[in-house]
């Protein structure tokens, strides 16, 4: 018992001043406040145990904290040094695709810069033999046909300035595409870049198979005129879808032979304040089993070595960046449909 209430208990049982019921009484009520005291004093010492349990448990698992932290800290440093190197490997592979594409367009760029080559030799030629006529006339004073031969060799020096213009934009179109995007996008007419590409593209594959052959359709639309992106990017993503859609037709036509026309349409058409590019093909059409695989990166229907898996990919990204879209549809045995849809 509490020594304090075993005192007032020995001196209730001395009292002369209380009768017998009420010495009881309060001994019993003395008692039981002790036995609650008793209640009392063992939860404080059963707290005070989990207290310093918990105190332990605390300072271990603030250990343990203090341990995963540094571990999560160092994995962010691997896993950053990780992503740069990602990084580096993606720009190379993006390079590696871009300089694939322009070995395939080198020999259409060839052939294109050859036709004005061939053009301004011959007005050159011709023009010389015109001078050395203008000359023979002012010997004879014949200033009458001076005149004409004159009015000949300007129409000739505006024919051969034309050409080496238009030779002019084939380099500066190969550059562009060859260099790195300036990430900067300028007015650019969307129709004259899908008609560059679409040539290049035939010419190239022709220099490189003489066999290949396709039918080429055009449609674009005039109301377009020029709209705000980066060209260089663009102007790869037209390209890849070309060569894609020429590569199935080709495809096709090796399994068919006579009777199938392979035929590569391109169409560009302004609805509101969308523009839509639209390249399509008369080949086999996309499996349903894969149509859902396309876009993603390494992913090719082409035999090993005749495809990275990488183009639709980076055509897609491209276009997302552009805020469009990149759609497909396909129907198997007829062709598939690409669709660049842009902010007009």
């Amino acid at each position: 018992m509490n020594p304090d209430l075993k005192e007032i208990l020995d001196f209730i049982k001395n009292s002369q001043s209380l009768t017998e019921e009420e010495k009881a009484n309060l001994a019993t009520s003395i008692k039981k406040i002790d036995k609650e005291l008793m209640i009392v004093n063992f939860k404080l010492e059963r707290t005070e145990k989990i207290k310093r349990t918990t105190s332990i448990l605390l300072e271990e698992t603030i250990e343990e904290l203090e341990l995963k932290r540094k571990a999560i800290e160092e994995s962010n440093v691997e896993l950053n040094k990780s992503l740069e190197e990602l990084k580096a490997t993606q720009a190379q592979l993006i390079q590696a695709e871009k300089m694939a594409s322009l070995g395939e367009l080198t020999a259409g760029i060839a052939h294109e810069i050859q036709n004005p080559l061939n053009f301004v030799n011959n007005f050159s030629e011709v023009s010389m033999e015109l001078l050395d006529e203008m000359k023979e006339e002012l010997d004879t004073n014949n200033l009458v046909e001076v005149k004409e031969i004159a009015d000949d060799v300007i129409q000739n020096l505006d024919k051969i300035l034309h050409h080496g213009k238009r030779a002019d934009a084939i380099v500066k179109g190969m550059l562009q595409h060859s260099r790195s995007s300036s990430g900067v996008k300028e007015a650019t007419d969307i129709n004259a870049l899908a008609d560059e590409y679409l040539r290049l593209a035939y010419h190239g594959l022709r220099a490189k198979d003489k066999s290949f052959n396709a039918s080429m359709k055009t449609d674009f639309d005039p109301a377009i005129g020029n709209i705000n992106v980066i060209p260089q990017d663009i102007g790869r993503v037209i390209l890849n879808l070309i060569t894609n859609a020429f590569y199935v037709v080709d495809e096709k036509k090796k399994l068919i032979g006579e009777g199938y026309e392979p035929t590569v349409s391109v169409s560009t058409k302004k609805d509101g304040n969308k523009v839509s590019i639209s390249i399509k093909d008369n080949g086999n059409g996309i499996p349903q089993n894969v149509i859902d695989k396309i876009f993603q990166p390494f992913f090719t229907t082409k035999p090993t070595g005749q495809g990275t898996g990488l183009g639709l990919s980076l055509s897609y990204d491209i276009v997302k960046a552009h805020g469009g879209e990149l759609k497909v549809v396909t129907k198997e045995g007829e062709g598939s449909e690409f669709i660049i849809l842009l902010k007009a």
